[in-house]
């Protein structure tokens, strides 16, 4: 550890701790001085993100007990480390705390499901993964567990029929290697957690119902379907072409496999330069990184019904929604895509009115429903100062 991490650290983050406030605000920007990273590398041309800054002294977030919130009165109650705004493919705010700057990589925990997500995507469009297949097709390791009648689509939707009881939730948190061991336990990793999980399952394809170890096993059927480490691919077919400015890091476990739920490591710059590709329908001078039909299936297929009867519905107060590849959709108007992960990581994008939105922040609790609420609430307020709408 590097004397300025030490003197940036409020107190000494470790395994116990670092999701914990106030060891997050530390730990979330230096993941890989705690845990064991793999690198996606980035190119040597970044997409340009020219400036055009905006006082947005027009923004005001009614809180119903206090006075009405700024801009920066939003992002300092909502533990935000960085804040990025582009507009018309131009930045017009940005905002940075708690130690981030512009080149901070900073976890993203699970919208790393939405990149793993277009991952997945790309490789369909490919011919390298079918998206209908059998998981046991690609990983017959998990033949006779929950798993077996699951589809790569259903590992996409979180429509899997499974609910991890406490023994088993203990087990993947050892298996992620994000947690200390406690005496008596054998160190394992991904693999062999879901190669002997026994839990009963439903029916699969059934209502949304979200497990983070679903997006993890699409990390080992990527590698399997491809031949290649999942880092590689990332860069490979979307870091580097999209034009990120700077390295991600991704988290792995104690035998390599990558966290590809929740482990992304990545600027607030270069997470609002995938939203704006996605603005730009997923080309990048003339060149096609993300197909459009991807895109397009995101926004229109999802079903609408198995949200509605899933476990999430309520807590988004009833909104017409739909989950697919990693994406969350809101279909009311103005329609919204937008990635989401514990702690207030968050990447927003109106395609309609060219508005991005990436938020990074460092939360104290998993799920501040108050926060998200009020996070949701600011993005309606940040459109209607830009576009009135």
């Amino acid at each position: 550890m590097s004397l300025a991490s030490e003197q940036s650290q409020p107190a000494k983050a470790d395994l116990s701790n670092w999701r914990a406030s106030p060891f997050n605000r530390w730990a979330f920007r230096n993941i890989s001085e705690l845990l064991p990273v793999a690198e996606v590398a980035a190119g040597s041309h970044a997409l340009p993100l020219p400036t055009k800054l905006q006082a947005f002294d027009r923004f005001s977030l009614a809180t119903g007990k206090d006075a009405p919130l700024s801009l920066p009165d939003f992002l300092r109650a909502t533990a935000t480390d960085g804040f990025v705004i582009l507009h018309d493919e131009k930045v017009v705010y940005e905002f940075y705390d708690h130690g981030t700057t512009a080149g901070t990589p900073h976890i993203l925990m699970s919208a790393t499901k939405s990149v793993t997500g277009l991952i997945a995507g790309i490789l369909q469009d490919s011919g390298a993964l079918e998206i209908d297949a059998l998981v046991s097709s690609y990983v017959p390791e998990i033949a006779d567990t929950a798993y077996r009648d699951a589809t790569v689509r259903h590992l996409l939707d979180m429509r899997i029929g499974i609910v991890l009881n406490a023994k088993e939730l203990r087990a993947y948190a050892v298996a992620t290697n994000w947690e200390p061991l406690v005496p008596g336990e054998r160190q394992f990793g991904l693999h062999t957690f879901f190669a002997e999980l026994k839990t009963p399952f439903r029916r699969h394809g059934g209502p949304f119902a979200y497990v983070s170890a679903n997006t993890d096993l699409l990390g080992w059927v990527i590698e399997r379907a491809t031949g290649e480490r999942f880092v590689r691919l990332a860069s490979e077919l979307l870091w580097q072409p999209m034009g990120a400015e700077r390295a991600a890091l991704m988290a792995v476990d104690c035998e390599g496999a990558p966290r590809c739920t929740g482990g992304l490591c990545a600027t607030t710059r270069d997470l609002a330069r995938l939203g704006q590709l996605i603005v730009m329908h997923g080309t990048r001078d003339g060149a096609t990184i993300i197909p459009s039909a991807l895109i397009t299936d995101i926004i229109t297929n999802g079903d609408r019904d198995a949200w509605k009867q899933g476990e999430f519905a309520a807590s988004f107060g009833g909104r017409d929604m739909s989950y697919r590849s990693g994406w969350y959709v809101v279909h009311d108007e103005p329609k919204l895509l937008f990635a989401m992960g514990i702690h207030g990581q968050n990447l927003f994008i109106d395609s309609a009115n060219r508005i991005v939105i990436a938020k990074l922040s460092s939360q104290g609790v998993p799920i501040d429903y108050a926060a998200s609420g009020l996070t949701h609430r600011a993005v309606a307020e940040i459109r209607r100062c830009l576009v009135g709408a």
